[in-house]
């Protein structure tokens, strides 16, 4: 595998960057609640600026445009000049915010301006950014002389700033999109054993994900609202709890498929009368609802992490957000987390994967944090990486 890298470009001299970032992070009423993606692309910005270039910086922040029509209020609260505002004092740099989507006037304010940083508003405010329209693709990449992807969280997307874009600038990776591929690299090629764990709720996303893997692993540990459809397809009761119904027989299928590779759940918390109880998975009553692994589940998953010398972790193990349902993630996270770090390499990957994982205050002692979920997923899965092509062969 190569990876053209923004080792390869030449002496900036005050040539332009187009540099596509994930800077895709929670708010809170404006607020930013957590900056692990900002903090993350500080170190490209700060090698390309160090050679000379000046940086367009741009991204996406929320879906502003559902359905093709601009959201209520979507200008002014998913806005990136809070963004800019926040990376520019973390970087000790003045960031110049350009707002709009008029061409002509970013091109002169990027001409007039003596600036060497420079963000362009949502890139999601733009009609065509969601479609990969060419014409738009070209109009971004008129900006500028060269192209860097450092935005591996939406690599899976075709999106004119992430694929078409590229038909028009020299193309390269920025230092993020590099140990993303480096690393998660590490998964498909791994020191055995491979042990993966895999949880949340969306099967659909995860298929490719766990047949690709499954094929390499030597245990699939399985957990959170996705394992309520395999329980359903071995015909258990899961009484109310979260459950895509379309996907059981598929899930039926992914049993047979992986075989004993697959552990399931041997018990469940589940919340009976507004309380938490451990039941048997074969023992859920009508009106419970699964909400977290049980505690002879978290022994056997411990024990087979121990074994791993590659981890990979995606998707809590239950409504982490409560209290009550939060102990099978967290111990889980904490396993991982004491495993990795010369034991095994561990890669830990997903939104709310990352948010609990925090909860844990361990999460220096894993090998590599993926910025991207869906990406990490597909990535890992064999699916077609759009904003990979060009850059990574």
């Amino acid at each position: 595998m190569s990876i053209n890298t923004i080792a390869n470009l030449p002496q900036g001299e005050g040539r332009k960057v187009f540099l596509r970032l994930d800077l895709n992070v929670p708010l809170d009423e404006g607020q930013i609640r957590e900056d692990y993606k900002i903090r993350m692309s500080r170190h490209s910005i700060q090698q390309l600026l160090d050679r000379g270039f000046k940086l367009i910086l741009a991204t996406h922040l929320g879906e502003p445009i559902i359905n093709g029509q601009l959201i209520p209020g979507a200008l002014e609260k998913l806005s990136v000049k809070s963004i800019a505002v926040y990376l520019s004092a973390l970087l000790s740099e003045p960031i110049e915010f350009i707002p709009g989507q008029d061409f002509t006037t970013i091109k002169r304010q990027l001409e007039k301006s003596s600036s060497r940083l420079f963000m362009l508003e949502n890139l999601r405010f733009w009609p065509g950014e969601l479609t990969n329209d060419p014409h738009l693709a070209q109009e971004l990449a008129s900006l500028a002389d060269f192209y860097v992807n450092d935005a591996f969280a939406v690599s899976h997307r075709q999106q004119a700033s992430v694929a078409a874009i590229k038909d028009f600038l020299p193309s390269f990776a920025g230092y993020l999109l590099e140990q993303e591929v480096v690393n998660l690299s590490r998964a498909l090629n791994p020191s055995e054993p491979l042990i993966v764990i895999i949880g949340g709720s969306k099967i659909s996303t995860k298929v490719n994900f766990l047949r690709n893997l499954g094929a390499k692993a030597h245990k699939i540990l399985l957990g959170g609202a996705l394992a309520n459809n395999f329980f359903a397809a071995q015909g258990y009761n899961i009484g109310q709890s979260l459950v895509d119904k379309d996907s059981i027989s598929l899930s039926g299928e992914l049993i047979n498929e992986l075989g004993d590779k697959l552990i399931l759940p041997l018990d469940v918390i589940v919340k009976s009368q507004d309380r938490p109880v451990v039941r048997q998975v074969n023992q859920v009553e009508d009106d419970d609802t699964i909400l977290d692994i049980g505690p002879a589940t978290i022994q056997e998953f411990s024990r087979v992490i121990k074994l791993a010398k590659t981890l990979v972790w995606n998707g809590p193990m239950g409504k982490f957000e409560e209290d009550h349902y939060q102990h099978g993630t967290l111990f889980i996270g904490r396993e991982i987390a004491w495993h990795s770090r010369g034991r095994a390499f561990g890669i830990v990957g997903g939104g709310e994967t990352v948010a609990a994982l925090a909860m844990t205050k361990m999460a220096n002692y894993v090998d590599w944090i993926s910025t991207g979920g869906g990406a990490m997923l597909a990535f890992l899965g064999g699916e077609p990486m759009p904003g990979l092509d060009k850059i990574v062969y």
